[in-house]
């Protein structure tokens, strides 16, 4: 098998797929890419048993066709420091003695025969018999929305191995929209696609970790053909196939949560706003992250104290309150990830009263999409 390509366009193909690999994995094959030659198109292969990205470029001067295993880091790490020129990459078939050669230099290492590495697992639904196939979910989408959702969504992703279900983004798929939503029982993203009409009802839910390929592999000018199985979900492009296998269990009812009545509105400028909890997070005692908050028609009053190391930190900002004055406690790293998420000049702060949620949405937004984030409140007896 030999061919040659482009070292930066073979790089930025490697470097994408690699994503997918694990620092410790307990296949020792899995360290590595399947490279398949089939004519002039390679294809690259990289998995963790749960997730297997494939990314397809063209190669010139191709000869013959095979299927070899390659070390994943050396072959990045190599790739990343050449020069912008071409290769010429080669594995003999019999002793699987792999070179890679340009014009100032010659590199060789051993390949591992491709029938070593693990095949994908076939789609079939529990109790089903192989002769009634499920008919997959299948719907497209430009990749660009795809990003923005899951950027408006995947930090409120839980990280607790206690609550598997919650590790990952709900797609919640409705015949004339689609709905994104994560949480970690603090607080909750709602964020709505109204551009998305699949002409279905359903749902699964995305690992935190193919997600996050996502958002670093697709390109705004790209399509997504979205395919959804009873236990895995495909995401394929013209140069890309990313397949995960879906966590299993119910989403909580979202719909449940979200407060249908919290009748104080807060607006305050987004910007100044995050800057001064920032500032105040530096004297929060860390094991809570608690600020108080004293919120009055045309001020807001900010408060953290660190009783560890005797430290204080207080600021206001001016805002807009339609309600009377009201203490409430929210945590600053969470606020924090809830401000720097939103675009918007300005932010609506929805409230009732110390011991329920706010809701935090945008002042400006596009018409296509809604964004809700609801953020629990912390115990706060006085300010």
């Amino acid at each position: 098998m030999k061919f040659n390509v482009k070292s930066k366009a073979f790089y930025s193909y490697v470097s994408a797929v690699s994503k997918v690999i694990n620092s410790k994995n307990a296949l020792t094959v899995l360290n590595n890419f399947l490279l398949e030659l089939k004519g002039d198109v390679l294809s690259i292969t990289a998995s963790d048993v749960e997730n297997r990205l494939i990314a397809q470029l063209t190669v010139s001067n191709a000869e013959g066709e095979g299927k070899y295993c390659v070390d994943a880091r050396r072959l990045v790490d190599l790739l990343k420091e050449m020069p912008d020129q071409g290769i010429t990459f080669e594995i003999n078939d019999a002793t699987l003695e792999s070179e890679i050669d340009y014009s100032n230099g010659t590199f060789q290492f051993v390949a591992v025969r491709g029938d070593e590495y693990p095949e994908p697992a076939k789609e079939q639904e529990d109790g089903a018999e192989a002769s009634a196939p499920v008919e997959p979910i299948v719907f497209k989408m430009p990749a660009e929305r795809i990003v923005t959702a899951i950027e408006n969504t995947i930090f409120a992703a839980s990280t607790d191995d206690f609550r598997p279900q919650m590790m990952g983004i709900l797609w919640d798929i409705k015949p004339d929209k689609l709905v994104f939503v994560t949480t970690d029982t603090r607080r909750l993203v709602c964020y709505t696609d109204k551009t998305v009409a699949a002409g279905i009802e359903a749902s699964f839910i995305l690992p935190s970790k193919p997600a996050n390929i996502l958002k670093n592999i697709l390109h705004d000018d790209e399509e997504v053909e979205v395919t959804v199985g009873p236990k895995s979900v495909s995401f394929k492009t013209a140069s890309m196939s990313l397949t995960s296998q879906l966590i299993k269990g119910r989403f909580p009812d979202y719909t449940r949560v979200i407060p249908q009545y919290n009748p104080y509105t807060l607006t305050v400028d987004r910007l100044a706003f995050m800057s001064a909890v920032r500032r105040v997070g530096v004297f929060v005692d860390p094991s809570h992250g608690l600020v108080r908050f004293k919120v009055s028609p045309d001020n807001i009053q900010m408060k953290t104290v660190d009783a560890n190391y005797n430290t204080k930190g207080q600021e206001a900002v001016p805002c807009q309150f339609d309600g009377q004055e009201l203490v409430i406690g929210f945590s600053a790293p969470y606020l924090v990830d809830i401000m720097g998420v939103l675009s918007s000049p300005e932010i609506n702060i929805y409230l009732s009263d110390q011991g329920r949620p706010g809701i935090i949405r945008p002042s400006e937004e596009n018409p296509d999409t809604e964004t809700i984030m609801l953020l629990m409140p912390m115990n706060v007896q006085e300010f």
